[in-house]
């Protein structure tokens, strides 16, 4: 059976409307991913940077592997200067309102791949995703 463009064109969109549906377009500026998908995008881009914006007193009692500490009531501007603005930023809080900031924040610097963890490290938690708990001294 030979398929016609306009029905190749639709099958395109139904396929492409599925894979985004996993997703949530915020804005323009970031996406917000549910966890699995946000773990899965982290581990599979070489070019990843995990952010945890929670404060020390947070991040040290339990994180996501490899995650590293900017807190957002920090001077995120100052933390962005060392970052290369063309790696995929992945950021995360604890219900996902202050990462959401910070990706704007982000965005408006200039990084163009900066995605946000939907319903932060709460939500990462309550679907079972692993976290480390051990205390970091400090």
């Amino acid at each position: 059976m030979k398929l016609s463009l306009p029905i190749i064109l639709i099958l395109a969109f139904v396929c492409m409307d599925l894979q985004l549906s996993a997703q949530e377009v915020d804005s323009l500026k970031y996406i917000s991913l549910k966890p699995a998908l946000f773990r899965e995008c982290y581990l599979k881009d070489k070019n990843a940077f995990l952010i945890d914006v929670r404060e020390y007193f947070e991040y040290k009692k339990s994180r996501i592997k490899g995650a590293i500490n900017i807190p957002s009531s920090g001077n995120i501007d100052m933390a962005a200067d060392t970052l290369n603005i063309n790696q995929s930023i992945y950021l995360y809080c604890t219900s996902g309102f202050r990462a959401k900031k910070v990706a704007v924040r982000l965005a408006d610097r200039g990084f163009g791949s900066v995605f946000n963890l939907e319903g932060g490290i709460k939500r990462w938690k309550e679907e079972g995703l692993a976290v480390e708990k051990k205390r970091r001294k400090g």
